[in-house]
């Protein structure tokens, strides 16, 4: 071969050498397009094939180790794809388009194919639960379109007894072919929801109870009958219940925000411990409404910390109830104090009254003696009746303590209130000093009062005559006033009375007054403010004991240095009909205790008993009935009167006996003698007859009762009614 060929040429794709016509697969790395020639150009042609033949072998081998490298890559890719796909924890499949299933890993196979006898995993569609089954479709569909798809909790049924709840994640993977177009497969991602959704499931029923609990915890703020704040660590309230709200009189929006102590300015200094402990019992304090009102409550502080701040809750108690409530108690433990009181002296009253009224009684029987016997001595006529005067006076106040001791009902009368004025006036007046002036003022007409006219006029006196005593040698005045009105209804709840009309009996004197403490003790038996002597502490007393038996109150106003105002209610109900009192004669008539010659002799046969132990009473009422013509025995010992009795029973018509002797009871000295003589008539005496005391002698058999110290002719009177009402 002589012939020279010339040189190739870059641009001559013919004139290109063999490497250079075969195209780098894509991936490699590129090769040079001219290659150097080994040996000259002007040397031997066919040198010069032989340095491009060994070209070309050389280019060859080193596209052989980019093939070898390539190779290599693909197959270390292929394996940790694989790994990746074995290991990875979710359920994996490869799909081909026609939903046969290419590969699956073992994550799959355990989920789809748990045991040996469940259906094979060949297809996927037919796992998917027929509600399902278009939703996932068409995340086939889209993601061939779009590479990828993802639909939420589809639903698989493994087994009849087996389902399982996933998210569906999908994507499309394009497989060149050698021959015709690429292939689809898809790679499905199966993420299991159902430990998630149990999850969520617990936190959504976890939301739902913590919704309920402050629900609840907002409705017991709100309907708590403690009013609760809580304060951040600025102490500015951030909640503000309606309890608090109705008791500082402020709405929550004007509270919020605002310092704890606008309300509770000593609490808020106690705050201080909320480092050192959780709960705190602050006891009782001053809080402040809206308006500046000072209100009594009880207050406690709780301490909570959080990440975010701490919280303290105050919770305030009202205690505007209790306060009231502990007044009322304290005032019913003052009554219940006073009616242990009144009872002891109702005890000690009817010991001395027993005494008292045998003595009284003996004073008025024989005055009723020396005035049948001074019927042609006027002086002498005189004195006994002022004697008889004073000693009724003193019968009637024993009866008036006896009533007030024992809470008994007084006997009324219709009475005209100035007449009593008047005769309180005239008995005050005997010992009213001169620098004192009494003055007596009706200030409206008046009905005509149902009351105990002796009552009324002793409580107008011991007001009048503790008036006096307290001013002393002070020139003063003193007045008593009477009015009809209508009390205002919290005057009449202060004092415990019904909303009616009333007669206001007013003493008001200008003496020195009284201070608080005084005033919770002058209704104080034996309590007093005189010196030893001056005062038994019995007088206003002996007001109070009136007042409440009458069904009325008294009310005081007194303040030091300014007097003193006693005022008494006397009620009037509308119903009650008061009729005028009769006119009568004030003086005392002289008795007639001489009777006809025709009486004298009747009584003449009849034989009276009288069983009494004290001997001057016993003494008395002999010398009464033998002017009377009656044949009278006098015992005090009652076991003697009944051994007389039994010794000869037909002499006797008449049995008087005093209920309440030594060792020894009227009732048994009624039972004892009915059961000597039946039918015999028997009178009981007493000091004090109670309902109880005339039940008990009714039943025990005694046909009549006699209160001592009794008028000369009412014990005649019934003692002649009983001796001529015998069979």
């Amino acid at each position: 071969m002589s012939d020279s060929h010339p040189p190739a040429s870059a641009d001559d794709p013919d004139s290109l050498p063999l490497l250079a016509l075969l195209e780098p697969a894509a991936g490699l790395p590129s090769w040079p397009g001219t290659i150097r020639p080994l040996v000259p150009e002007d040397q031997d042609p066919l040198q010069a094939l032989v340095a491009e033949l060994r070209n070309y072998q050389r280019e060859l081998e080193i596209q052989n180790e980019v093939l070898n490298y390539s190779q290599a890559v693909a197959e270390s890719a292929s394996e940790r794809f694989e790994a990746l796909f074995a290991s990875i924890p979710l359920p994996l499949l490869v799909i081909d388009e026609h939903d046969m299933v290419v590969q699956v890993n073992a994550m799959a196979h355990a989920a789809f194919q748990p045991s040996e006898n469940d259906r094979l995993l060949i297809s996927f569609l037919p796992f998917v639960h027929a509600q399902d089954a278009q939703r996932v479709q068409q995340v086939f569909a889209q993601a061939a379109e779009q590479g990828r798809a993802l639909a939420h909790e589809v639903l698989f049924d493994i087994t009849d007894q087996i389902q399982l709840c996933c998210d569906l994640h999908v994507a499309c993977l394009n497989i060149p072919q050698q021959n015709g177009t690429p292939s689809r497969q898809f790679l499905c991602a199966v993420v299991n929801q159902g430990p998630l959704l149990a999850e969520r499931r617990a936190l959504q029923e976890r939301n739902q109870q913590l919704h309920a609990s402050e629900r609840r915890l907002e409705s017991v703020i709100n309907s708590a009958l403690d009013a609760i704040m809580c304060v951040d660590q600025s102490q500015c309230i951030t909640v503000f219940n309606p309890t608090a709200a109705a008791l500082f009189l402020c709405s929550p929006s004007d509270a919020l925000g605002s310092p704890l102590n606008r309300f509770l300015p000593d609490a808020s200094r106690a705050l201080s411990f909320a480092p050192l402990t959780t709960q705190a019992i602050l006891g009782e304090m001053t809080g402040l409404t809206s308006n500046g009102r000072e209100i009594p409550v009880e207050v406690s502080v709780s301490f909570e910390r959080h990440h975010s701040g701490d919280t303290t809750t105050v919770f305030a108690r009202d205690l505007t109830s209790r306060k009231k409530a502990e007044a009322q108690r304290n005032a019913l433990e003052s009554q219940l104090r006073e009616s242990h009181k009144m009872q002891a002296l109702g005890t000690m009253a009817g010991g001395i009254a027993h005494d008292f009224n045998n003595i009284v009684g003996a004073i008025l029987g024989n005055v009723e003696l020396a005035k049948a016997d001074s019927l042609d001595n006027p002086a002498a006529l005189e004195s006994l009746r002022e004697i008889e005067k004073a000693g009724r006076r003193a019968r009637d106040l024993v009866r008036q303590i006896l009533t007030f001791a024992r809470n008994d009902k007084p006997e009324r009368r219709p009475l005209q209130v100035h007449e009593v004025m008047q005769d309180a006036a005239r008995l005050l007046r005997v010992s009213l000093p001169p620098a004192i002036e009494l003055q007596i003022e009706q200030l409206s007409p008046l009905p005509l009062l149902m009351a105990d006219p002796t009552q009324v006029e002793q409580a107008l006196f011991n007001l009048c005559s503790n008036a006096m005593q307290a001013m002393g040698e002070a020139r003063g005045c003193i007045q008593m006033q009477a009015q009809l009105l209508r009390p205002e209804r919290q005057v009449c709840e202060r004092l415990g009375l019904t909303w009616c009309n009333y007669i206001l009996l007013t003493v008001q004197d200008n003496g020195p007054g009284m201070d608080e403490a005084t005033q919770q003790r002058i209704f104080e038996p034996f309590f007093t403010t005189k010196a030893v002597g001056q005062g038994t502490g019995l007088g206003l007393a002996v007001v109070h004991g009136v007042m409440r038996t009458h069904g009325g109150a008294v009310d005081v106003f007194s303040a030091p240095g300014l007097g003193s105002r006693f005022n008494l209610f006397f009620p009037l109900p509308e119903s009650e009909v008061l009729l005028e009192p009769q006119a009568h004669n004030t003086a005392a008539a002289a008795p007639h205790l001489a009777p006809a010659a025709h009486e004298a002799h009747a009584n003449a046969a009849c034989h009276v008993m009288y069983v009494d132990d004290d001997q001057a009473l016993v003494f008395l009422v002999q010398r009464l009935l033998r002017r009377r013509g009656y044949v009278v025995s006098g015992f005090t010992d009652p076991h003697e009167a009944v051994q007389a009795l039994r010794d000869q029973p037909q002499d006797f018509d008449l049995v008087v006996t005093d209920y309440n002797m030594p060792g020894y009871s009227g009732l048994d000295l009624v039972v004892e003698a009915l059961e000597i003589r039946p039918g015999l008539p028997i009178a009981l005496a007493s000091g004090y007859v109670t309902a109880e005391i005339e039940h008990a002698a009714l039943a025990a058999g005694a046909k009549a009762l006699i209160y001592k110290p009794n008028d000369v002719e009412e014990l005649c009177a019934t003692v002649h009614r009983l001796l001529h009402e015998r069979d």
